[in-house]
């Protein structure tokens, strides 16, 4: 008991030293702070500061957690408060090299956008735009004018139209066309996408109702002609590219579901999902855009930001009546495409009209079709930044330093099965340091997020720029030499 008194009474004298807030903006160094930020945010932060000290003692933080009752002084609060000011104002989003060799790395932002489409998104969101205005006719337009023509060339669509996901486009085009009806949906096609999403759930929301088809490794046709009723208004075939299942499988072809929904009277929906456009060997796995608009769907919906490598975005392309029904449904205005979004699509869109050229200056594209050579040179430029003169103390030393083949994936749910060979620069540390060592690289600027393995740290370079290469470098060496 006379223990427990003890510590109740020292918990009193801690929140007793606790200075009021008054009293830590009259201290010179509150008064820089107050010069240099607005009065309400330094009020705030200094509130903030000592509610968590209060916060602390009540919870009976320890010595080593809450300062002495002597060192909770008015100065002694200023710094921390400044801390939480620095924070306050600096933008949350912080530039990352992307040393981990997942190309469209979905935590750290998917693709990374061609400069056409830099400078388009700079230009639109520096002025004003013509975004749903007619310059030739002076009056009210669709911003969905501006990506029309080149989506229906690129992909041989009759119609087209963006909106901010591809999930949202899903969501809109069973929503226009299936509401209070029924869609039909292989069971082995049930997928989750990223953060939970699930396609029973999207349905769900839709307004539809999910019928499940065949079983998970193997449906047919029939089943889909058993499974109908009078309420089927869609058949939903999703494409899996998070996983594959192979071995023992069968499905009807696109064809044969076209055929079918459309000797019905209902549609055809095919979610994609990745929106592998470009010819890269590294995609033959992945369905073709262009097989699906000729097999006859009526929608095909895929990402702007996956393996297309734009701007976020669902695109739905797609026979003329089922778009315009999308068009015209009251979703379409709640999903609408951003007018940031639809300049940098616009732009990487008018790239693929030279398929070539649009794996040059696609960095997603860039990064994926770099051969090995290519991607080993690169890597041994970084090894040979990060030794420089390590006699004279410049550089990490030879022996720490090397190179590594490595497998990087193309990421964000693509290409789960295919292995895309790499190089990469190794370092080792000292034992246990690795995790640490990783922790300091994530803090710095720019932010370096890479692999630990085997007790050591590892840079692939695959979706690493060349131009990064020096940034990279220079971080490496602050946190490591």
């Amino acid at each position: 008991m006379a223990e427990r008194r003890g510590e109740d009474e020292a918990r009193r004298a801690h929140l007793r030293s606790l200075a009021a807030v008054d009293e830590v903006l009259r201290e010179p160094a509150a008064e820089d702070l107050l010069a240099r930020y607005p009065r309400l945010l330094v009020v705030d932060a200094v509130r903030a500061v000592i509610a968590r000290l209060r916060a602390d003692i009540l919870a009976g933080a320890g010595e080593a957690s809450v300062a002495d009752a002597a060192d909770l002084t008015p100065a002694m609060l200023v710094p921390w408060a400044a801390r939480l000011l620095e924070r306050a104002v600096t933008p949350s989003l912080r530039r990352v090299i992307n040393a981990t060799g997942v190309v469209v790395h979905t935590n750290l932002g998917r693709a990374v956008l061609p400069r056409e489409a830099v400078e388009a998104v700079l230009a639109a969101a520096s002025g004003y735009t013509d975004l749903e205005y007619s310059l030739e006719r002076g009056t009210r337009a669709s911003r969905q004018d501006h990506l029309h023509d080149a989506l229906c060339t690129v992909t041989g669509a009759e119609d087209a139209l963006a909106v901010n996901n591809n999930a949202a486009a899903v969501l809109l085009a069973l929503a226009a066309t299936a509401r209070g009806g029924e869609v039909l949906v292989a069971r082995g096609q049930l997928v989750e996408i990223g953060d939970g999403f699930r396609i029973p759930d999207i349905l769900r929301e839709s307004g539809a109702e999910l019928v499940e088809v065949g079983t998970t490794n193997r449906t047919y046709l029939r089943d889909f002609e058993l499974a109908w009723s009078e309420r089927t208004r869609a058949v939903l075939r999703v494409h899996t590219s998070n996983y594959r299942i192979v071995g023992f499988t069968a499905e009807p072809t696109l064809q044969e579901l076209a055929g079918l929904a459309h000797e019905r009277g209902a549609v055809l929906v095919d979610d994609l999902g990745s929106g592998a456009v470009a010819g890269l060997e590294l995609f033959v796995e992945e369905p073709a855009l262009k097989q699906s608009v000729a097999a006859g769907c009526d929608i095909i919906t895929f990402s702007g930001d996956k393996l297309l490598g734009g701007p976020q975005a669902g695109i739905a392309v797609g026979r003329a009546p089922a778009i315009e029904t999308m068009r015209r449904h009251p979703l379409a205005r709640a999903l609408r495409i951003d007018k940031l979004d639809l300049a940098a699509l616009d732009a990487l869109l008018r790239l693929y009209l030279d398929p070539e050229l649009a794996v040059k200056r696609v960095p997603t594209l860039a990064a994926l079709a770099a051969p090995p050579e290519v991607v080993r040179a690169r890597a041994e430029r970084l090894r040979d930044l990060l030794v420089g003169d390590a006699a004279a103390g410049a550089g990490l030393a030879t022996e720490r330093v090397g190179l590594a083949d490595t497998v990087a994936r193309a990421g964000a749910g693509s290409l789960p099965t295919t292995e895309v060979p790499s190089v990469a620069v190794t370092v080792s540390v000292a034992d246990g340091e690795a995790d640490k060592l990783a922790a300091t690289l994530r803090g710095g600027r720019p932010a370096v997020v890479c692999r630990v393995q085997d007790g050591g740290l590892l840079f692939d370079v695959r979706a690493v720029a060349d131009e990064e290469l020096g940034d990279l470098a220079a971080a490496m060496l602050t946190a490591l030499a």
